[in-house]
């Protein structure tokens, strides 16, 4: 008896337990079962495949509202894709390695395509989660119906089906959302490019109706371009200078931005009088229709010409004599040599005074008691420096022509480069 129940006491050769030792055994049998009973199912599903895609086809229209249009319009084209998807679905299963490629390839093309068409990514989403449920329902059915006692094995497969539906998934809409980047993308550039060509003035008139609906601006009408330099000139900052209400569509450049402004017969002025510190805006005048929008950013760009360094708005249409003298500055420059080239003979500083009293006298609208305040001096020397420089010149400040000459020539001065004299022969 002693030596009976002395082994039983003693411990059990090995570290492991019998059981541990079995089980991963056990599990490989089970998951070979179980794929051998995924495969037969999913070769019978390959031969039914054509009643497959007419089942999905059919649910998609019922619960899918999004593809019932693209159904009705063209029942073909969606029958194939839905037979490519299948197919590669079904033949994961039986070679999920050599079949990857292909399948994440004809996803990737679904999501692509389907975003070019504009459909919603949650519908795409749910057409292929729709496709999984139906194949799984299929493989459990034909399980059923060929042995009965094998449904049970399927449990241990389930994950990859499930598993894959989740990969597709997330190829579809990582493709889906690169085509929408893409196709962004190309709307902006193409939406840049042709504002670029309406502001330069090289849109062809075939291409304007294009322009205005991508522009979202109406072809015909009243318009102006309003010019943004400095300061905050980005776009934000450049919607800053219309006045509230005001619709426009802007274009941004390097160092200006343009604003093309749809303006209703007897609208209010469309940009603020004050701008922030540092920021310019000019307006050009009204022209009719998209095809003129060309020519107004020319004017836009003439009216911020003359817009101080500090800042300001300055509308066009209130600066006419000045923007002829910009838009052509030789011939400002040449008026302004013709009219006071004659007081180089002086010193420099007296024929600056005799300037800025002429310049100060005409700011005034012709009173010598008003200019004299501003100067502080008298009015008789007010008058003495215009009489001088009536003599220098040869000029008459009371003739109308010569009134005409000499204001031009002042805004050359202030807004034109000045330019060295030319030289005679002898220096």
């Amino acid at each position: 008896m002693p030596h009976a129940v002395r082994p039983r006491s003693l411990p059990r050769p090995g570290p492991v337990p019998a059981p541990r030792a079995r089980a991963p055994r056990v599990r490989s049998l089970i998951d070979a079962d179980a794929l051998s009973v995924l495969h037969r199912a999913a070769r019978v599903l390959l031969d039914d495949l054509p009643r497959l895609c007419d089942q999905l086809v059919a649910l998609l229209q019922e619960q899918e509202p999004a593809y019932r249009a693209a159904i009705e319009n063209d029942p073909a084209e969606i029958w194939q894709e839905v037979h490519r998807s299948l197919r590669h679905s079904i033949a994961s299963l039986l070679d999920p390695r050599g079949v990857r490629d292909a399948a994440r390839r004809c996803s990737w093309k679904i999501g692509a395509t389907r975003a070019e068409q504009g459909l919603p990514l949650d519908a795409v989403l749910h057409a292929f989660r729709l496709g999984g449920s139906l194949v799984w329902q299929s493989l459990v059915d034909e399980t059923s119906r060929a042995a009965p006692e094998d449904v049970r094995l399927l449990v241990h497969v389930a994950s990859d089906v499930w598993n894959f539906v989740d990969e597709h998934c997330t190829v579809v809409a990582d493709a889906y959302r690169q085509t929408e980047r893409q196709l962004a993308w190309r709307r902006e550039n193409r939406v840049r490019l042709l504002a670029a060509a309406l502001l330069d003035g090289t849109s062809r008139i075939a291409d304007l109706p294009e322009t205005a609906l991508a522009l979202d601006l109406p072809e015909h009408g009243r318009y102006v371009v309003v010019a943004v330099a400095g300061g905050f000139a980005t776009r934000p900052g450049a919607r800053a200078a219309l006045a509230p209400g005001v619709r426009a569509h802007w274009h941004g450049g390097v160092e200006t931005d343009h604003g093309i402004v749809p303006v209703p017969d007897g609208a209010e002025p469309v940009v603020e009088d004050e701008q922030p510190p540092g920021v310019r805006v000019g307006v050009s005048s009204a022209v009719e229709g998209l095809a003129a929008v060309g020519e107004a950013r020319r004017l836009a760009d003439t009216a911020l010409s003359l817009c101080p360094q500090d800042g300001g708005t300055v509308r066009l249409t209130e600066h006419l004599p000045a923007a002829l003298v910009v838009s052509s500055p030789d011939l400002g420059a040449a008026l302004a040599d013709r009219l006071f080239g004659p007081l180089a003979r002086l010193e420099p500083a007296d024929a600056e005074v005799l300037l800025d009293t002429l310049a100060t006298w005409l700011a005034c609208d012709g009173s010598a008691q008003r200019a004299s305040r501003r100067l502080y001096c008298h009015r008789n020397t007010v008058l003495n420096r215009l009489r001088r420089y009536e003599q220098l010149t040869g000029r008459s400040l009371s003739r109308p022509f010569d009134l005409v000459e000499v204001t031009l020539a002042l805004t050359a001065r202030r807004l034109l480069p000045l330019r060295p004299r030319r030289q005679g022969p002898h220096g």
